[in-house]
């Protein structure tokens, strides 16, 4: 039969595959000298004898033909009858269900006629073992015959099969247990959990916060309370408006409005700033509450009936034009130190140095420019000194405990090296918490003293509705709640002496500081943010390039001044959203998403990881990244947080260069094709769970991409998506900035902004 040509089919049908592999198997076993080949003229299969021009087009009378075997039987008519029909179909689901429906029984394997033309035309439905039939017994026990996998990887090779697409009906198939529970409408410490008390300092009301302000306290605070509430942790996020003391008098009187209406026209301002860059307070009040006056009188008269206030007379300046004593910010003179002529009584804005208003060269008033003179009036100060024993003994012991930044505890040891002193938290003002002592009732609790109670009573203002003291259950109980607050470095003393040193005076059992975070100065490129001078870029700026929250928030994070002072930079800004998120988180989302789509139609295959080349290296150097993840980010250092999530990013990117993410590898690599798709769609998953501290917006869009609920942040990379499941669309996370924005936003936001 030398003369003898078989020419396969062209196509990439379950049909085409049938008939190659009824002329592979066939010239395998009965006439080993033939092969099956493709004619780069003909599409059809034929079987051609060269000498007698004799011709065959028809699969099975080839198979009888070069068998010599000519008898029919049942075999024979189920599949030119009904599995003929539903090879048609093209569906392998149809393939299975006539099988499952006819009444063949199939005792012994072997090479007979009719088995090679059945095995040929169930072997496109049955080799990935994905269903079960009555045939697998004997299709297992026929792939293993002599010749035959040999004939099989041949058909294979002249076949470009059409691998066929799953019906994507938008069903959800996650694993439970790995996602992000609910929280209750009102949070409460529970039993046997880890309850954490989150706050950021309170933002002062007399302008809209700039970037330092927002990366200092309440960004960060967000931050981590996002990783706690995706951890599952029940965790409670405090902030509200600090709005009393001399600060919000000295703008009131600039605007021409009352103390009040400034008040409610700069809470606004902040939170519609703070819900523009994704703050996620659970509650953000202010206070200017009775629970405010309530509270904070109550620990002041406690204070007082234990022993720990005391009266002193000091000279303050005092304004004989309109008749008052001057807080100190309400005197402006020249800086002594560095003749700075617009220095505040408490601080100098240039030099950064700290001031007594009796320092100030030439003082005056800011109301009316009138020269102060000096007058006695008696306060109330706090006798820190008495508290310094039990003081220094907590901040030893929670310090070191909480695992505070190394920046409060150096801020905090200075004032303790240096030995505490009695401390003034009255002051002579109109807008604030009265002092309730009727000797005192003209006078107000000093804003320093006040401020830090704020953060209880704004948690109290938060159960409100409920006309219960639940507050007390975070507050008053430090058994089971720790305590986390941040803020810039500027404001550690009130919250490691002043504050603790009150809530011990009291007596009561206070849920006292555990960790406290502190950042540095965040710069503006050349310069300084001012909120009392408005330079730099403030919150209603952001939102006015147009550019998203999300990349806001990462460039912040990703610069956040920790150890050091760190520089916004309009030119690293743009470069991070281009080469960072857009090249690198971007680029990893989108392509394996699109290929899913249009390969797959976004539905998750049947996959078996260990299709995949080093599975087991690749999946233990996730679990070593997020092992540092979740380790840094316990330990509050938000920034290299970010790097390493950023790092399983780029590993992702990295997994599908390395399996060669194409049509080859999906055409003819089936079984690797499905793994990189399972196991690159679950890598997603698992990176929009730990950016999602920081960048929440963009989790949201990934999550509808995956059509998948959010992910909790698990201790282990979790296949969490199974095969079956339907993702959604694509969507595109970022967007290039052009870099001419940088000359322009720097030229629009480099100076004076309006409050």
């Amino acid at each position: 039969m030398s003369s003898l040509q078989i020419i396969g089919e062209k196509g990439s049908s379950l049909l085409t595959l049938a008939s190659n592999l009824k002329l592979s198997l066939v010239s395998a076993i009965y006439q080993p000298k033939l092969s099956v080949s493709l004619s780069e003229n003909e599409s059809s299969l034929s079987l051609i004898d060269k000498k007698s021009g004799f011709e065959l087009s028809e699969p099975n009378a080839i198979v009888k033909y070069l068998a010599n075997d000519f008898n029919k039987d049942k075999l024979l008519e189920f599949e030119e009858t009904s599995l003929y029909k539903a090879a048609k179909s093209n569906k392998k689901d149809a393939i299975v269900q006539a099988i499952n429906e006819s009444s063949i029984k199939l005792e012994k394997a072997e090479t007979s006629t009719s088995q090679i033309i059945l095995f040929a035309a169930v072997y496109g439905a049955l080799s990935g073992g994905k269903y079960e039939t009555p045939f697998d017994k004997w299709f297992k026990e026929f792939s293993e015959l002599p010749k035959v996998s040999e004939a099989i990887k041949h058909a294979l090779s002249i076949t470009t099969l059409e691998r066929q697409k799953s019906e994507n009906t938008g069903a959800q198939k996650v694993k439970t247990g790995h996602l992000v529970k609910k929280q209750a409408d009102r949070i409460l410490p529970k039993e046997n959990e880890r309850n954490i008390l989150i706050t950021s300092a309170l933002p002062y009301v007399n302008n809209v916060p700039h970037l330092g302000n927002i990366v200092g306290s309440v960004l960060s605070a967000d931050i981590y309370a996002r990783y706690a509430k995706n951890r599952n942790y029940n965790a409670l996020f405090i902030c509200g408006t600090d709005e009393y003391g001399t600060a919000t008098e000295t703008k009131a009187l600039e605007e021409k409005i009352t103390p009040k209406q400034l008040c409610d026209k700069y809470h606004k301002i902040h939170k519609d700033v703070y819900d523009w860059f994704d703050i996620g307070f659970d509650y953000f009040g202010r206070t200017t509450t009775s629970q405010q006056t309530e509270i904070a009188q109550d620990i002041f008269m406690k204070l007082f009936d234990n022993g720990y206030l005391e009266e002193k007379t000091t000279e303050q300046l005092y304004c004989q034009e309109h008749n008052a004593f001057l807080a100190d910010r309400f005197v402006e003179g020249t800086c002594p130190k560095c003749q700075y002529e617009d220095a505040r009584g408490d601080q100098c804005d240039k030099c950064g140095s700290l001031l007594n208003p009796f320092e100030l060269v030439n003082p005056r008033c800011k109301v009316d420019n009138a020269k102060p003179i000096p007058r006695n009036s008696t306060h109330i100060y706090i006798k820190l000194d008495d508290l310094e024993p039990e003081l220094k003994a907590w901040v030893e012991e929670a310090s070191e405990k909480g695992a505070w930044s190394k920046n409060s505890k150096t801020i905090t040891n200075s004032w303790l090296k240096q030995g505490l002193e009695p401390r003034c938290i009255t002051r002579d003002l109109i807008w604030g918490t009265p002092v309730p002592l009727e000797k005192f009732k003209d006078k107000v609790l000093y804003v320093w003293f006040d401020a830090t109670i704020g953060y209880v009573s704004i948690t109290a203002n938060y159960f409100k509705d409920n006309k219960t003291e639940d507050w007390k259950k975070w507050w008053r109980n430090p058994e089971n709640v720790d305590l986390y607050q941040f803020m810039g470095k500027d404001n550690v003393p009130f919250h490691t002496v002043v504050f603790p040193a009150s809530q011990i005076g009291t007596k009561d059992n206070w849920t006292k500081l555990h960790h406290l975070n502190t950042t540095e100065y965040l710069q503006y490129e050349n310069g300084k943010f001012s909120k009392s001078r408005g330079v730099g870029v403030f919150g209603n700026n952001a939102k006015e390039t147009n550019i998203s929250p999300s990349v806001w928030r990462y460039y912040l994070a990703s610069v956040r001044p920790e150890s050091s002072d760190s520089h916004f930079s309009w030119t690293e800004f743009v470069t991070k959203n281009n080469s960072e998120l857009l090249a690198n988180l971007g680029n990893f989302v989108n392509r394996l998403v699109k290929f899913v789509i249009a390969k797959y139609n976004g539905v998750v295959p049947e996959f078996d990881p260990k299709n995949i080349p080093d599975y087991n290296k690749f999946n233990t150097e996730i679990n070593q990244l997020l092992a540092n993840y979740i380790e840094n980010m316990e330990a509050v250092n938000l920034r290299r947080g970010l790097e390493i999530a950023m790092s399983i990013s780029s590993r992702g990117n990295q997994f599908l260069q390395d399996n060669k993410l194409d049509n080859n590898l999906y055409t003819n690599l089936p079984d690797k094709s499905d793994a990189v798709m399972g196991v690159g769609l679950n890598l997603i998953y698992l990176v929009s769970a730990i950016i999602s501290p920081f960048m929440p917006e963009c989790t949201t869009q990934i999550c509808q991409v995956l059509n998948a609920p959010p992910l909790s942040i698990t201790d282990k990379f979790e296949l969490v998506l199974e095969p079956g499941h339907c993702i959604g669309k694509a969507q595109y996370l970022f967007k290039r900035i052009d870099e001419s924005k940088i000359d322009e936003w720097r030229s629009l936001y480099g100076g004076q902004q309006k409050a």
